[in-house]
């Protein structure tokens, strides 16, 4: 039976390097980016028009994950990707959180428009990855400040929960200065 840790956060807060370093570290670790198993499986539904993201089939992308879960062999699996938190069956959950002054200029050096910088401001200020994924995983989701850690750092705090069981609390992290 594998451990399995999502990982998850907005757009820029370091999901992918933090999986891919993290899945280098851990023995006999799968790493799956939910995104590419959502493209690859043709589960797009289309593309939303103004704020022009894929719509993808979340309950579809659910139940292949879970076939794959099921069928790994490995002793860790890593799911990575901002939709993560959204599935089913994590053993732990971690939300990356960004300072929103530092994520704006993240958003802004991969040439993201305004609208868009602007709401995954306001979702990062607001914390809504952490509290979907709360309403779906409660005390198994875990959140970290990664505005000013390296990624060593980062890493070596992950492995802290899924090694050692310790947590990082839904709740201390505060942006809503941001809006102020």
């Amino acid at each position: 039976m594998s451990s399995v840790i999502f990982i998850s956060g907005t757009p820029c807060v370091g999901k992918t390097t933090v999986a891919e370093k993290l899945s280098s570290k851990l023995d006999d670790c799968e790493l799956i980016k939910i995104n590419d198993l959502a493209i690859s499986n043709n589960l797009v539904l289309g593309e939303e028009p103004e704020k022009r993201y894929k719509v993808i089939d979340i309950d579809a992308l659910d139940e292949l994950l879970s076939k794959k879960l099921d069928e790994s062999t490995s002793k860790f699996v890593i799911v990575e990707g901002h939709l993560t938190h959204l599935l089913s069956n994590p053993d732990f959950v971690v939300i990356l959180r960004v300072n929103p002054s530092v994520l704006k200029s993240r958003l802004s050096d991969r040439n993201y428009s305004d609208n868009k910088i602007q709401e995954n401001l306001e979702a990062e200020a607001l914390a809504v990855c952490t509290c979907e994924a709360y309403e779906l995983h409660e005390d198994k989701v875990n959140e970290i400040d990664v505005t000013s850690l390296d990624i060593d750092s980062i890493v070596s705090d992950i492995e802290k929960i899924l090694l050692n069981n310790e947590k990082f609390p839904v709740g201390e992290i505060d942006f809503m200065d941001y809006f102020l």
